[in-house]
Formats: C-alpha cells, sequence, structure tokens
C-alpha cells in the first residue's frame, strides 16, 4: 500500500505546553483513521500537523510533497458570500478561471445536495449545511486525504447523518480519511484503524474491531469505559 504520512517520535510544544510527545504513525493510502482521546489529548495539533498548518519541533515528518489534501474544521469559516461563490473561490485561488470554478462549485454542491441552497448567503445556512458546504469545497479541491477535525459535533442527529453519509462515500471512492471524534458509535461506523490518545502521547494504534472488541491498553480501556483519569 502507498504510504501517505510517516511520522517517527514527534514532539509539539506551544509555548510550555507539550501538545504531542514521541509520536510515532503510518498512514497508508485508502485507510479510515480515527483519533479518539479526552480533550486535549492532542487529536487536533495531530491533525494540524498532518496539514502542515503545525510544524513538529522534534522527530520527522515524511510525506509526498505532491500530495493533495484538505482539512475539514470542527466550526468551518463561511464567507459573507453566496454558498456557490464559498466553494468556487479555494478552486479560484489554486488557478481555475473564475467561471470554471463556479461550475465546479455547483457540481460540488449538487454532490452534497446542496445545489439548491447555492444561491444563498453561507452565513444563514444551518450548522448542518455549513459543514456540508464545506465538504463540497473540500471535495471540490479533489484531495488524496481528508482530514476532519469533530466533523458532526455539535450537529444534530440528522445533519449527523448526513455527514456521516459523504464521508463514507468519500471513503468508498478510495479517499483517505484521518478524523477525530467523541462520537464512538460514528468512529465504529466509519474507521477501519483506531488511534488512542493522552496527554499527547499515542496510547493505542489498532483495527477498530479490536480497540472496542479486543484487549487495550488500560488507560484505552478507561476512556471506553468513561472513566479517565
Amino acid at each position: 500500500m502507498t504510504q501517505v504520512f510517516n511520522l517517527h517520535a514527534i514532539g509539539v510544544q506551544f509555548g510550555q505546553v507539550q501538545a504531542l510527545s514521541g509520536c510515532s504513525l503510518r498512514i497508508t493510502a485508502g485507510e479510515r483513521l480515527a483519533l479518539v482521546g479526552a480533550n486535549g489529548s492532542g487529536k487536533s495539533t495531530l491533525l494540524r500537523t498532518l496539514n502542515g498548518l503545525v510544524r513538529p519541533c522534534a522527530g520527522s515528518f515524511q510525506h509526498d510533497v505532491q500530495l493533495r489534501q484538505a482539512m475539514l474544521f470542527q466550526r468551518p469559516y463561511m464567507l459573507r458570500a453566496s454558498v456557490q461563490n464559498n466553494v468556487a473561490l479555494g478552486l479560484w485561488l489554486g488557478g481555475m478561471h473564475w467561471q470554471e470554478a463556479r461550475a465546479q462549485a455547483l457540481a460540488a454542491l449538487e454532490r452534497v445536495g446542496l445545489q439548491d441552497l447555492a444561491a444563498r448567503n453561507a452565513k444563514a445556512l444551518s450548522g448542518g449545511q455549513q459543514q456540508r458546504v464545506a465538504l463540497a469545497r473540500a471535495w471540490a479541491l479533489k484531495p488524496q486525504v481528508l482530514l476532519l477535525d469533530e466533523p458532526t459535533a455539535s450537529l444534530d442527529p440528522t445533519a449527523k447523518r448526513e455527514v456521516e453519509r459523504l464521508m463514507a462515500e468519500f471513503a468508498d471512492a478510495g479517499m483517505t480519511l484521518v478524523f477525530s471524534s467523541h462520537n464512538l458509535g460514528q468512529v465504529k461506523r466509519l474507521a477501519s484503524r483506531v488511534i488512542y490518545l493522552e496527554h499527547g502521547r499515542l496510547v493505542a494504534d489498532m483495527p477498530t474491531v479490536d480497540f472496542f472488541n479486543g484487549a487495550v491498553p488500560a488507560a484505552a480501556e478507561a476512556f471506553l469505559k468513561g472513566e479517565l483519569a
């Protein structure tokens, strides 16, 4: 399998806070990798490191510089513009002619079922609709890897199902997914592999079925039981 990320003993520090410490991880193309752990465990920092938004202060981080990737944040930023233009802007900034970018944006919105809202102000959409616009914006870039930070947090059940459906469809089409989630049911449904982080350290790295049904490190077992230290 093609390797997309290779991290060896990386560390990330923000001032006096050690956000990641000694994390080693390999991710191959086509994986569905879930990052789990308590708030402050390092999930978001690891995602931002993979995306190149955070630079490690220790260890080595290898990836294909030609790799096309996109990141979806927990609260996606929407410009005070139409839904279609919010999606088109990223394509235009990438060098596409504006009219072609708008056409591609409309196709991306159709992919997530929001083409009827193309002319609406993106700021006026519900949280679930904004998250789907963000997915369309990411999908339009045709990434090989999609990184998602708590993609369904604070969404209602219907919106969660829609976002999960799209994530599953993207993965089925061959996209590599790396996502953080506090929703263990979602992890079971979408992930093929689980990474458990605690205090910035990678404690467990297991196939999903083994993480939920097999022997796991004591710290991860306490997390699964809701008995965090």
